[in-house]
């Protein structure tokens, strides 16, 4: 990787929330202060949505890092969930094994808990994540959950994390009682562009820049133009910029080395009054005429030799990851929460890893960047991609590849 030319002793702009790199913005800092509200106020129940890579999850990774020994968390990150599965897995998470019981059984066991805990002088945090997948139903069971009380207080303080259509579910008709018992609710929004600077100089910082500027002072304007000031495409734009600098080693980050990793992502500006990424517009590459709601392709995702979905793949982006926020989730703990990404355009389709724990591999090499062709495999952690060209047949074999490496065997991310 780039790490020894630009002497760094880490990867600046991992996909992945890590702790150590988080930047305070007002609104991050904001944010953080109502999730420990929970632990100060008695009623806690404390409602964050931002839009997706707006850095919901490493707030609250850092919230985690931070908290006191005397609480207990119970940490849901799977949301699409029946009710009965959600309270199971909330007990789960508190130590139990519920499966064989009835909902009765595991409400009660939840109660008893909570009141011990209380009894203990321990705080008790039920904290979940990608909440806006939760259904109506599952929500409700969240209120009643919320309702639990000893004599003086609330046994249970409650975070809810999302993207903007939690709110939306929230002032739903049906749910008027649950948002009643919010006490907090915050809105994350997207860096401004002097934050979007100062975002990607503290993340060089951490990595070990020492105060060396990597970027050039030019850059930071189109960051900002192509990204919307949302962390996660800011940090897979610089960590594609880096690599463009890389390749014709050099130490530090150009114009012309920004404009060939937007050509290579093939992103277009943010409208101004968005912070989610425009996918290409792909009128200006296709030839007239072409419906580019068509799909040019598709892929197959197997499992020990089964095939267990199938996808088609329209001119775009997509992630490919662990976690409900992505556009294909894995749950596989051989997959990183955003592992890799396939790039559609008209002609061509390409794969690239993210910065993952054990890679993409074709044809056992690891690859970073691989030009897909009808009919090839790609291994990701223990499940495999078939790649479909519905286009006109290509030769195989032709595919590009970069960053080889022994094919290792996957391990937990």
């Amino acid at each position: 990787m780039y790490l020894e030319l630009f002497k760094l002793h880490d990867l600046p702009f991992r996909l992945s929330p890590d702790p150590q790199f988080l930047y305070l913005s007002k609104q991050h800092a904001r944010a953080k202060a109502y999730m420990e509200s929970t632990i100060w106020f008695t009623d806690g129940f404390v409602v964050i949505t931002g839009e997706i890579g707006a850095g919901k999850t490493t707030l609250i990774e850092t919230f985690l890092r931070e908290l006191q020994t005397d609480a207990v968390v119970a940490q849901i990150n799977q949301t699409q969930l029946s009710p009965t599965a959600f309270l199971q897995t909330v007990l789960v998470q508190f130590g139990f094994s519920p499966f064989d019981m009835k909902k009765a059984e595991v409400l009660a066991t939840l109660n008893q808990f909570l009141v011990e805990q209380h009894a203990s002088g321990r705080k008790v945090l039920l904290i979940v994540d990608e909440a806006q997948n939760l259904s109506h139903r599952v929500l409700e069971e969240v209120r009643m959950l919320s309702g639990i009380e000893t004599t003086k207080e609330k046994a249970l303080r409650i975070i809810l994390a999302g993207q903007p259509e939690l709110n939306d579910k929230l002032n739903s008709p049906e749910l008027v009682q649950l948002a009643q018992r919010v006490r907090l609710r915050f809105h994350l929004t997207a860096l401004s562009r002097a934050e979007t600077a100062a975002y990607i100089d503290h993340r060089l910082e951490v990595a070990g820049s020492q105060g060396r500027r990597i970027f050039a002072n030019e850059t930071y304007a189109t960051i900002y133009k192509y990204t919307g000031g949302v962390p996660r495409l800011v940090n897979t734009l610089c960590d594609t910029c880096l690599m463009a600098a890389f390749t014709r080693a050099a130490d530090s980050v150009t114009v012309a080395d920004l404009e060939a990793a937007i050509q290579e992502l093939q992103w277009v500006e943010v409208a101004s009054n968005t912070n989610r990424m425009r996918t290409l517009n792909m009128e200006h590459s296709m030839p007239p005429g072409t419906d580019t709601g068509h799909p040019v392709a598709r892929i197959l995702l197997a499992s020990a030799g089964k095939t267990v979905l199938e996808r088609e793949l329209k001119p775009g982006r997509l992630v490919i990851g662990r976690t409900s926020d992505n556009d294909l989730q894995i749950d596989s703990k051989f997959i990183s929460r955003h592992h890799c990404q396939i790039v559609t355009q008209a002609d061509s389709c390409l794969i690239e890893d993210l910065n993952s724990t054990n890679g993409i591999y074709v044809q056992f090499k690891r690859v970073r960047r691989y030009n897909l062709n009808d009919g090839d495999v790609v291994q990701v952690g223990q499940h495999e991609i078939m790649y479909i060209d519905e286009r006109a047949p290509r030769s195989r074999g032709s595919g590009d590849l970069a960053e080889t490496d022994v094919h290792p065997k996957p391990r937990a991310d």
